[in-house]
């Protein structure tokens, strides 16, 4: 039975990549974001992959929005008669002190990085139950555990995927639902521009192509993990932290202030 994957924040970035690569792999694709002009541009592109690949359905739908992802995910189940796999992808950054942030900005990442995760989640394991299986990926970040001057909120928001990824492995077991969480680095997206609060300069970190990420998703789908970091200099990120927050958040400072 072909497996059906479920991304949020299809239309661009990580998502969009895994997207492809999960079609690539021959897993069917329910892809789901605000522009569907986006989706519908992606839907043409995996059409247009050489050789057998999955199927793609374009979502318009909106991760804030409960019903919208009860809706999506209706729809994913009414097309392919399944649901397996649940990447947890959309998602904003922000920068800005959080005293001085203008709170609609801080209003808007709350929504989409923390109910999106929630309300994604929340409607695709009943499907997942139904099928006896299922698979949670969710795409955090590897600032969860980092001291983030001025990208505090951000990193709180990501704390906050990992926290909850973690907690219902657990819940889950039962159900035979696995649950991933991706740490992720700094990715050459759209993520930068996007940013709340405004872009910063380019960054002298390295940034990996969203593909990489895309790939290490579709080898998770076949072999689970329950925490994946990429990057051997984004392991080092996360133990400097361990051991030197001063000094990490001192480098942070910079990058986001």
């Amino acid at each position: 039975m072909t497996k059906v994957v479920f991304i949020t924040g299809a239309s661009s970035g990580i998502g969009r990549a895994a997207a492809i690569a999960c079609a690539k792999a021959g897993y069917n694709v329910a892809g789901t974001a605000r522009r569907s002009e986006r989706l519908q541009s992606l839907q043409e592109e995996i059409q247009q992959i050489s050789g057998q690949h999955g199927e793609f359905l374009a979502i318009t739908g909106d991760v804030t929005n409960a019903e919208s992802m009860q809706s999506a995910v209706e729809k994913t189940v009414e097309r392919f008669g399944r649901l397996d796999v649940l990447i947890a992808n959309a998602g904003l950054g922000q920068r800005g002190a959080v005293v001085d942030s203008d709170w609609q900005d801080l209003e808007t990442l709350l929504h989409t990085n923390i109910d999106g995760v929630l309300h994604s989640i929340r409607a695709c394991v009943p499907e997942m139950r139904k099928v006896g299986a299922g698979h949670i990926i969710t795409i955090s970040s590897v600032a969860a555990s980092l001291v983030s001057p001025y990208a505090a909120s951000y990193a709180a928001s990501k704390a906050f995927v990992s926290s909850i990824a973690n907690s219902i492995r657990i819940e889950l077991q039962s159900d035979n639902i696995k649950v991933s969480d991706f740490l992720v680095g700094r990715t050459e997206t759209e993520f930068n521009e996007k940013r709340l609060g405004g872009a910063r300069q380019k960054s002298s970190l390295p940034a990996m192509p969203a593909e990489q990420v895309a790939d290490a998703i579709v080898k998770v789908i076949q072999k689970p993990k329950n925490t994946v970091i990429l990057r051997f200099f984004d392991r080092l990120i996360v133990l400097g932290n361990r051991l030197i927050p001063s000094i990490i958040g001192e480098l942070a400072k910079r990058q986001y202030k």
